[in-house]
This record gives C-alpha cells, sequence and structure tokens, in this order.
C-alpha cells in the first residue's frame, strides 16, 4: 500500500507581509512609550535634584538665618583695584555643603574673588570649579560640561521679576547680589515664592540661525530693556549658558522671570562696564526658566514645595511667583 506524502505547512507570501505589519506597528506603538517613559524618569529625578537644592536652602537658611548670598560682591582686600563683583560666587556654590555630595566644597576658597583682574579662574580655585557636580545637572539634557574651565549646572537661582532691567542689585526676588533675604522678608508666603528652577546648557551654533532655548543674546548696555535686546546682535559671548554652577551672575547661577518659561524670546543679556571699582563689570540679564521636558519647568518654592509650571503660564502669574513682596492674590496653578 502506498501512501501519500503528508503536506508541508508554510506561510505564504500574503502571510509573512501580513506578520512584519504587525510587527512594525507594534515597535510603532512601542517606541514612543519607552521613550515617554524614559522622559517621565528623567523629569522625576530632576524633580527630585531640585527637591534635594531646595533642602539643602531650608538647611542653610538653619544655620544661617538667611537664604545664600544671589552673588557675592565686596572688596578683595589684598587687591583693592579688582572689580568687586568679581568676587561672583554663586548660590549654587555657597549651598554646597548641605548638600549630600558636600566634597567639592572643601577644595573651594570662597575668601578670594573667583576671577582675578585678568578675568582669570584666580589659582586657588582652578581645580575645584571643574567639578562635576551631578546634583546640579538634569537628565532630559546634555549631561556634560559646556567649558573646559568649569564644571555646569542646569539649575538657577530665582533673582525676581527682572525689574531695574535686569539689575542684579536689590531686587524683588530671593536672590540677588549680596541679598541674604531672610524668611521674615517673604510677605507674600514661602509656598508662593519660587527659589530655584532649571534651565538649557548652552549649544551655541553658527551662522544665522539660533535657538533661543540653548542661546542668549548679548548687550554691551545696563540696564537693559526690549528696544535694546530687540537691537543685539551678539550671541553667546565669552562663554554658554550654565557653564559654571560656582558662577553667580544671569548666564549660569540667576534667572528671573521676565520672559514665561521656554520663552521664543532669546535671554538677553547686559554688562556694565564703567561705575568704578564698586559697580565695573556689574552683568544683567533676563534669563528666564528653560527645559528640556515637554510643555513646562520645574519649580522649587521657599517652603521646599516642587510645581511644573506649563510654558502657558499667564505672564503675570509667572511674574508673582517670582517676587517676594509683590503682595499679588495668585493661585499658583
Amino acid at each position: 500500500m502506498v501512501r501519500s506524502p503528508r503536506s508541508v505547512a508554510a506561510f505564504s507570501l500574503v502571510e509573512l507581509l501580513v506578520v512584519i505589519a504587525i510587527i512594525g506597528t507594534l515597535v510603532a506603538l512601542l517606541i514612543p512609550a519607552i521613550q515617554a517613559s524614559r522622559g517621565a524618569a528623567s523629569r522625576a529625578s530632576c524633580s527630585n535634584n531640585l527637591r534635594q537644592l531646595g533642602l539643602a536652602a531650608q538647611n542653610y537658611v538653619s544655620a544661617n538665618r538667611h537664604f545664600p548670598n544671589g552673588s557675592v560682591s565686596k572688596q578683595f582686600t589684598p587687591q583693592p583695584f579688582v572689580a568687586w563683583t568679581l568676587y561672583r560666587w554663586s548660590a549654587l556654590a555657597q549651598l554646597l555643603p548641605y548638600l549630600e555630595n558636600s566634597a567639592p566644597y572643601g577644595a573651594l576658597d570662597l575668601s578670594v574673588p573667583l576671577y582675578g583682574a585678568n578675568f582669570k579662574v584666580r589659582a586657588e580655585n582652578v581645580e575645584s570649579v571643574k567639578f562635576y557636580v551631578a546634583e546640579f545637572m538634569c537628565p532630559s539634557d546634555l549631561s556634560r560640561a559646556v567649558s573646559t574651565d568649569f564644571g555646569p549646572t542646569n539649575y538657577t537661582v530665582n533673582a525676581g521679576s527682572g525689574v531695574g532691567g535686569g539689575t542684579p542689585r536689590e531686587t524683588d526676588g530671593v536672590f540677588y547680589m549680596n541679598s541674604q533675604v531672610t524668611p521674615a522678608k517673604i510677605t507674600d508666603g514661602l509656598s508662593k515664592s519660587a527659589i530655584a528652577s532649571e534651565s538649557r546648557l548652552g549649544q551655541p551654533q553658527d551662522g544665522t540661525i539660533h535657538d533661543p532655548q540653548t542661546e542668549y543674546k548679548f548687550a554691551f548696555a545696563s540696564p537693559i530693556s526690549d528696544t535694546v535686546c530687540a537691537a543685539a546682535n551678539q550671541w553667546n559671548m565669552s562663554d554658554p549658558r550654565g557653564f559654571s554652577w560656582a558662577n553667580g551672575e544671569f548666564r549660569c547661577g540667576l534667572y528671573n522671570h521676565y520672559y514665561v518659561p521656554n520663552s521664543s524670546t532669546p535671554d538677553c543679556m547686559g554688562v556694565q562696564l564703567g561705575g568704578g571699582v564698586q559697580l565695573q563689570f556689574t552683568p544683567y540679564g533676563w534669563r528666564t526658566a528653560r527645559s528640556a521636558h515637554p510643555g513646562g519647568v520645574n519649580l522649587i518654592f521657599a517652603d521646599g514645595s516642587l510645581q511644573f509650571i506649563t510654558d502657558d503660564v499667564a505672564p503675570e502669574i509667572w511674574r508673582a511667583m517670582s517676587t517676594i513682596a509683590g503682595s499679588e492674590v495668585v493661585t499658583t496653578p
């Protein structure tokens, strides 16, 4: 008896194409979900870093009865001809001892200016200001240095609403030059007054196209104004944004709320060139919070609470959150 051969099961070309199409569809659905998951994890990590910064600020206040200076400006007695503003130590540098990773602080010498008369970092701190402080970095951004001479920062402290044409002196925020604001001075309420947010690291471009999220305009003027900034045609003078956690100027350690978060208007920096040794080289600026998170920025308040503020926040609300004694009746979004 002759047996018939068994039929062999096989995919037809149509079935194979259907399987490939299904796999492609699943991959197309999964990749955005994976990317969204990674983005959420990075945003959570960034939020945690800001909370640690807020806790460090609270501990600083407990030890000193006031928040740190937004930037330091004072006479350097051994060299009285050096501009006072070249001390320039940031609030972040002053908060280092109150962070879990306080090792870089032990190498800093804050008793001398950050810069010498030649605008170079003084020998006492050349190596220490290069430390990469992970707590100052948002994993959603570049996560690398943007200067060979300094460690970078994504976090920056609040100098107020941008009053006085972007002055760093006697502003309406928690942090400004030689500020030392006490909690009692924050009459708007600790939960209503911002102390810190985040900002993108600089990625200067060559050519005529510039990205306001990673670049800034520079004007040789002070105070600055909308007209001055619109006419400015210099970009990223000297250093990119966020290049140094040690530096308390608007390019690095300070920001304000003149522009809304992630504004399409470029940040604008200015400088006071004259005025004598006490005022010379005072850095002015309108620099807003900017992040790599879709839709907004993280904001930490003086009581340690954190909120995610969306890009479409009303300008008057955004500015109200920046002041410490404006008496605004505003509910944060």
